[in-house]
């Protein structure tokens, strides 16, 4: 059985306690994971402080040079990462390899922005007492950056904590989900053959809630940037100080369907982004809102389409949905489901389940104040919902206290155009669901779904300090 081991200061070391480890769609145990203790996580802090202070001053061409090093490294073993994913995460083989794809880019965007990381000029002589003098700005890097990551996209979140707090010259305490650990881990190989110099990366496995507070509140660390739990995020905001922070928290992602959509062509693609990897994805389509004209028409054919999905081995090409990431969560919306029904909703298709699956669920006539509409399910659920104008409709998806991602379809320029402004997200996709990401692109939430943005060149401007520097030419 692999046991694993803490990265501190480019080495292995062992832990004092580890903790049992099992794969979500079988439940035997696959790894022992090493538990860092607090004094662990102080000692990496203090270690990536010290890297710090060198590696702020490599050259921009350097870092890059990493970085594409990176990208190279993990094209050659796509597939056994993948195999990691899988085994940890239960996800399908062909979403992990998409996530692999994914990762590669986000690390080769990060490469590119290591060398494009610009000031400005100001004109100092624009103000009384500005002649004769210079001015411009430049981004420099923060210093320790603790990166608290999830276990539903572990090597591609992590790479947009790493990849652009490496591109300015931060060095980097990854502390990884307690259910994803191996992923995380093989990227201390990944850094180390790349050349990133040791220390710049420190890796420390164990409970969150244990280590939790030493990484947001530790004097050395300059920037939290945290994916995960809405609660969990609001208590690192408290916590968090003067610090910079990131926070991608969760949703309940909606889609408007207006009468003027190809139904057929847009079927499979709301599906897929209900069901991909069990809806376990911040951005999974939760609530749909389909015109009355269109309701019964586009219900019919997306209970069909939902009916064709495999649940089965994430190890197998064919599964399209394999285990919740453990019983805990299986149990709960089965609960919340239950829930729902003695309120008045019905299941279209679904809400089957064993110890460790759930079958693809639709449900109808669901109220806003139930739970699998106004929280975030993290399930392979979705709740299909009439409405009568787009007003009503905008006014259903803004009623969430929640807002990462929004989407419609709609084939008139005018009403596209009313739904970009009204929406209340951080993110507005026409003519695709929300959860359309492109790892470039701006990503954050409003509301109560985060603080901050990501995408590596906004991750950046969150990355870094912006110093302005002025000379008088004569003295």
């Amino acid at each position: 059985m692999k046991e694993t081991k803490l990265w501190i200061n480019g080495q292995w070391e062992n832990a004092k306690e580890s903790y049992d480890l099992t794969a979500p769609y079988t439940g035997e145990v696959i790894a022992k994971v090493a538990k860092a203790s607090v004094q662990d996580v102080e000692r990496a802090i203090q270690g990536a402080h010290e890297a710090f202070q060198t590696f702020k001053k490599t050259t921009a061409y350097e870092r890059a040079e990493i970085l594409y090093k990176v990208v190279d490294l993990l094209k050659e073993r796509k597939q056994e990462f993948a195999e990691i994913l899988a085994s940890e995460a239960a996800k399908p083989i062909t979403a992990g390899l998409a996530e692999l794809d994914r990762t590669i880019a986000t690390y080769q965007f990060a490469a590119e922005a290591a060398k494009n990381i610009f000031g400005e000029t100001v004109p100092m002589d624009a103000a009384p007492g500005g002649k004769n003098r210079i001015g411009f700005t430049k981004r420099v890097p923060l210093g320790v950056v603790s990166a608290i990551t999830p276990f539903n996209f572990p090597f591609n979140l992590v790479a947009h904590k790493l990849g652009p707090a490496f591109a300015v010259g931060n060095t980097v305490v990854l502390k990884p989900a307690t259910q994803t650990p191996l992923s995380a881990l093989a990227m201390a190989e990944i850094f180390k053959e790349a050349g990133l110099p040791d220390g710049a990366l420190q890796i420390v496995t164990g409970s969150g809630g244990e280590l939790s507070d030493v990484l947001v509140t530790h004097p050395l660390v300059k920037k939290v940037t945290f994916t995960g739990s809405g609660a969990v995020g609001m208590k690192i905001k408290e916590k968090v100080g003067l610090r910079k922070v990131t926070l991608e928290l969760g949703s309940n992602a909606a889609v408007i369907i207006e009468p003027s959509a190809p139904i057929e062509k847009i079927i499979p693609r709301t599906v897929s982004g209900a069901f991909g990897f069990s809806g376990q994805v911040c951005i999974s389509l939760q609530r749909i809102y389909v015109h009355e004209s269109i309701y019964d028409q586009f219900t019919e054919a997306f209970v069909n389409e939902t009916k064709k999905l495999k649940v089965g081995d994430p190890f197998d090409p064919s599964t399209d949905l394999s285990a919740m990431i453990n019983p805990r969560e299986v149990s709960r919306i089965k609960e919340w489901i239950e829930e729902a029904k003695a309120q008045g909703a019905k299941v279209a298709t679904g809400a089957e389940f064993t110890e460790r699956t759930m079958a693809p669920t639709v449900m109808v006539n669901v109220k806003p104040e139930m739970k699998i509409m106004c929280l975030e399910t993290f399930a392979p659920i979705v709740s299909i919902v009439s409405y009568k104008t787009l007003d009503e409709a905008i006014q259903y998806v803004n009623q969430s206290d929640l807002g990462l991602n929004a989407g419609i379809y709609t084939n008139v320029l005018t009403d596209a155009l009313k739904a970009a402004d009204e929406l209340e997200a951080g993110a507005v996709i026409i003519n695709d669901i929300p959860t359309f990401r492109v790892d470039h692109m701006p990503y954050g939430g409003v509301k109560n779904s985060g603080y901050g943005r990501e995408g590596i060149k906004y991750a950046i401007e969150e990355m870094t300090d912006l110093k302005f520097i002025t000379i008088k030419t004569e003295i």
